[in-house]
């Protein structure tokens, strides 16, 4: 590393710039907030058009040739999302259909009840689920896709636009969708090149048997309805055209002779994040919020609702850019899903399809994760009321999953919803733990009598409830999400906030280790802590002590609570306490039978060899304690690696994105490449892999496939991990490049732990130039091709390395 300046600009938005663009479009009060469906001020409009020229717009672009089927639209429909609505759209010719859900529209309540067998009730009515808003359809007579030629649909990863075209008799017509994070709406624009015109109908109906009706004035249609548990909600719709005749009829909305037509749809409910409030905004009337916000959308042009969205939208976007190498000219020709079908079939590298891939992750996150609940196993996107699971919050991997690639993937402000969300369960889970969790029926109660702080069930609901089985590691695992982002942005405000979560851990997990004494390889005996009775997710024996897992969470979390009360100064004292605790952990070792990492205290395997939870690997990612450096013992590093490869290559797709983490940790590049090459897989008669719209399909048997939008965040953070390993004061780049990418390519915006961002290029799987800009971080190595430099930055200011090896 022979070259170096210093700078203090970049051609990036930094968060306190990209906050400042985003004040200019509304946008601002959504970042850093939880926000119920409320009133807010009108966006300023962009002075000038924050459009992409088509070439640009091209490099992130996704496109198909076939609508996608009502029938199949978790596989087929597109998504768009403003952060708290989330729609899937069809496109088809002659009936455009909108599925449309909200993050906060959950069945169920606080299920603060175990059952006789300790379990919490986990169901649509007690714990609750995420449920539809509602589906909107317009209807094109005479527009049958039989008749039309030339159909084309896209996705514009970039600018959060759906698009689709296609000529009939002549004429060219083409629709947008977008969903407005300023506006707070869903817009559907309708337009034509060569004299056609638009005549159909807008309906817009709920899906628990709500009754739409107009306004007396004719100006939309709108219903409103409570559930079970008292969440009010509503939605609302409104059109317009420049020419024809558009007017409410019943309830819904005819157009006829129409050149143009743009619809407007928004809705929402009275959640709030109050557990104080009963979760509930009594002061919000969600369908006449909806009206308000549908009026007020249509008093702009399609063309000022789009622009004031993409000035919102590619900022945040454009955070990352990746260059994974050059496709070929036949694979450019492809169509999205002939890309991946040809992926498979072929096995040859489609580096600019691998790339759109992570960026769909992220196209995913933008539009799924901002200013409301944190995205569960499907995000905002349903195709029914009855998601598997519920939609919820899975503890035990996939809430944390979600966002493992935000701070990676230049998207920290995303991450705000999760941080959010825990603290506003927070007095919940706190109460509920210390009234049930010692409770007779729970076989996870603590041998000591004695409880404190607070824990999760596996599943968890926005209502500060639980389902299934209690979930006591659950609370270290979230604190690690909620300290790496710290780690990452040195954001001294985040880590204050998420203190009372941490300390509140780390007083559950005082309480509930227990003594033992084990023998040492030498024959000498000593006392260690454990972890009390637990499951290793989701498999084994339900009752063992001290597994893997929880000695893992818990050795991290302590960790965790000592350099937070070292950086805020507080709680020194008992800080001190718990890192006496720390170093008395027991840390798990290598079976003598099987050679591999133990999951649980015992030398034999008690559970499926290649099961698909990495639970004893939490070390190994997302934690770090186990590295392939002198740091971790050989025998440990062998049987952590054994166990690995025990797993196998082949599992869902949420899985196979952490084997491929786990991997890329061990450096070993092209099996981590091998499992996002699984992931891209084209899947099947419900087989395990990417669906047509890119979405993750899990097979669940017999046929049925089901959407979990783990993988499509946990396959790009592989991606980026295998460009990028960082913790605090290391950095290394291209720890596991697979050949498939080695040629060229180049990344920028990447997050570092540490508190900086990296942008560098590579070349002959060499790094070839990196900058380093400090985003709060002042000191840390840069490791690359067996060479090392240590830098030292002030916040916001930069650095370049040349000649790196």
């Amino acid at each position: 590393m022979d070259t170096q300046h210093t700078e203090s600009h970049d051609h990036r938005p930094s968060r306190r710039g990209f906050l400042a663009l985003a004040a200019t479009t509304g946008a601002a009060a959504a970042l850093g907030g939880l926000p119920a469906f409320t009133a807010s001020a009108s966006p300023a409009r962009p002075a000038s058009s924050p459009m992409l020229s088509a070439a640009a717009a091209a490099k992130n672009q996704l496109w198909w040739q076939a609508p996608g089927s009502p029938n199949s639209m978790i596989q087929q429909g597109l998504p768009v999302g403003n952060g708290r609505l989330g729609a899937l759209a069809g496109n088809d010719p002659a009936g455009e259909l909108l599925t449309i859900s909200d993050a906060t529209l959950w069945t169920g309540g606080l299920n603060d009840a175990l059952q006789s067998d300790g379990q919490f009730p986990y169901d649509r009515d007690d714990f609750g689920s995420l449920t539809l808003l509602a589906e909107l359809t317009v209807d094109i007579p005479g527009h049958d896709l039989g008749s039309v030629d030339n159909y084309r649909r896209s996705l514009d990863l970039a600018q959060g636009l759906v698009s689709a075209s296609y000529d009939l008799s002549g004429v060219t017509y083409q629709r947008q969708i977008f969903a407005s994070r300023p506006d707070d709406v869903i817009v559907l624009y309708f337009s034509q090149k060569g004299g056609g015109t638009y005549t159909g109908t807008v309906s817009l109906a709920g899906t628990h048997g709500e009754s739409t009706t107009a306004d007396s004035a004719g100006r939309h249609t709108s219903f409103g309805a409570s559930f079970a548990n008292g969440l009010k909600y509503g939605a609302a719709v409104t059109a317009y055209s420049r020419s024809g005749t558009v007017a409410v009829k019943g309830a819904s909305i005819s157009f006829s002779g129409c050149k143009d037509l743009t619809v407007v749809v928004s809705g929402g409910s009275n959640y709030a994040p109050d557990a104080a409030a009963g979760f509930r905004d009594p002061s919000v009337d969600p369908e006449h919020l909806a009206r308000t916000k549908v009026l007020d959308a249509a008093g702009h042009s399609a063309s000022t609702l789009l622009h004031t969205h993409v000035a919102d939208f590619r900022p945040m976007f454009e955070q990352l850019d990746i260059n994974l190498g050059t496709s070929s000219a036949a694979q450019r020709k492809l169509d999205t899903w002939q890309r991946v079908q040809a992926r498979h079939r072929d096995d040859v590298p489609d580096p600019e399809l691998e790339a759109a891939y992570l960026q769909f992750g992220r196209y995913l996150m933008i539009s799924g994760s901002r200013g409301s609940l944190p995205m569960g196993l499907q995000g905002p996107w349903l195709d029914g009321n009855d998601p598997d699971w519920m939609g919820d919050y899975h503890t035990d991997i996939n809430i944390q999953m979600n966002y493992w690639m935000a701070d990676r993937a230049g998207l920290p402000d995303c991450f705000d919803a999760l941080t959010d969300y825990c603290l506003a369960q927070l007095s919940s889970w706190t109460d509920v733990t210390r009234r049930l969790f010692n409770s007779p029926t729970n076989r996870y109660r603590n041998s000591s009598g004695k409880v404190a702080g607070w824990t999760v069930a596996i599943s968890t609901n926005p209502y500060g409830g639980g389902g299934w089985w209690w979930h006591p590691a659950g609370n270290a695992w979230l604190c690690q999400s909620l300290f790496e982002h710290y780690e990452y942005t040195q954001d001294r405000a985040h880590l204050e906030k998420i203190y009372p979560l941490i300390k509140g851990a780390v007083e559950f997990w005082e309480p509930r280790l227990v003594t033992t004494t084990v023998t040492e390889a030498s024959g000498a005996s000593r006392e260690v802590l454990i972890a009390d009775s637990d499951w290793s997710p989701e498999q084994g024996p339900l009752d063992a002590k001290g597994i893997t897992y929880a000695q893992e969470l818990v050795w991290n979390l302590f960790g965790n609570y000592r350099t937070a009360t070292q950086v805020l100064g507080k709680d020194t004292s008992y800080s001190a306490t718990i890192d006496g605790l720390r170093q008395r952990l027991y840390l798990p070792v290598v079976s003598p039978k099987t050679g591999w990492l133990e999951e649980w205290m015992s030398p034999d395997n008690l559970g499926e060899t290649t099961h698909r939870h990495l639970s004893p690997l939490v070390g190994l990612f997302p934690g770090d304690r186990i590295r392939p450096d002198d740091s971790t013992p050989k025998d440990i590093l062998a049987g952590t690696t054994a166990l690995l490869t025990a797993r196998g290559m082949n599992s869902f797709g949420w899985s196979n994105a952490w084997r491929s983490l786990c991997w890329s940790r061990l450096k070993n590049a092209e099996k981590a490449y091998q499992l996002v090459v699984n992931n891209l897989k084209p899947s099947a008669g419900g087989s395990n892999g990417t669906a047509p719209n890119l979405f993750d399909i899990m097979d669940m048997g017999q046929g049925r496939g089901i959407f979990q939008i783990d993988a499509n965040f946990g396959t790009p953070s592989a991606m980026i991990e295998m460009l990028l390993y960082s913790r605090p004061g290391h950095v290394e780049l291209l720890p596991a490049l697979p050949a498939a990418w080695a040629a060229s390519g180049s990344v920028s915006g990447v997050g570092v732990r540490g508190g900086f961002v990296a942008d560098f290029t590579w070349k002959d799987g060499k790094v070839a130039r990196v900058t380093l800009k400090s985003v709060g971080g002042r000191d840390t190595t840069v490791h690359a091709a067996g060479t090392s430099r240590k830098i030292s930055l002030e916040p916001g200011k930069s650095i370049t390395l040349g000649n790196l090896g």
